[in-house]
């Protein structure tokens, strides 16, 4: 049986969640990350790359990375954690708003260069000079 890593590198922790060093230093800097120091060395716990992988999760479904902080600071161990979890959804709610409201314009663009294209090539058709496009 593999024994199971106890601590992670910070190059370790880039490469698994396909992110930067530098961004991970910044994570840091933001104190969404505080990994033990051996030297100059950062040596990171299972709690640490829990976070990270939090944190890129929050990331793809459009949190910021001061909610995804708030989100990290309200986790408490052995507690049902309801407040985290409510204030989760809010954040899903608004990006769920916003991705929506995104696509609708993304649409009503696409259907404006349809109408544009079919304008353009109708002109050009009626003066002959329509080509194989």
């Amino acid at each position: 049986m593999a024994k199971k890593t106890s601590t992670y590198s910070i190059s370790e922790l880039a490469k698994e969640f396909g992110v930067t060093t530098r961004a991970i230093r910044h994570y840091e800097e933001l104190q969404l990350l505080q990994p033990a120091r051996q030297g100059q060395k950062r040596i990171y716990s299972p709690a640490d790359r829990t976070k990270l992988k939090l944190i890129v999760r929050g990331k793809r479904i459009g949190l910021s990375l001061q909610e995804s902080g708030e989100l990290l600071h309200m986790y408490e161990p052995g507690s049902s954690n309801i407040n985290q979890l409510e204030r989760m959804l809010e954040y899903i709610s608004t990006s769920r708003q916003k991705l929506s409201q995104q696509l609708r314009d993304i649409t009503a663009m696409l259907d404006e260069l349809d109408k544009a294209e079919t304008g353009c090539k109708t002109e050009l058709k009626s003066l002959g000079k329509l080509r194989e496009l």
